[in-house]
């Protein structure tokens, strides 16, 4: 996925990224049940993605602008 963001733009995205991925493992180490526990994984696995990406895309980024 590529999204076209500013440096800063990026920033921001990945900051929440990161507290919703804290704040699923804290709801998946607090959750009961097989059902809650795999959708919870599932959610921490779509946000790691999508934070990789965008780290990706901000590492080309600086490597452009030196």
């Amino acid at each position: 996925m590529k999204l076209d963001m500013s440096k800063s733009e990026l920033d921001d995205r990945i900051a929440i990224l990161r507290r919703n991925i804290s704040e699923l493992t804290a709801q998946a180490t607090s959750a009961s049940g097989a059902a809650a526990e795999e959708r919870l994984a599932s959610r921490i696995e779509d946000q790691q993605s999508l934070l990789e990406e965008l780290v990706k895309q901000r590492e080309a980024m600086e490597e452009k602008t030196g």
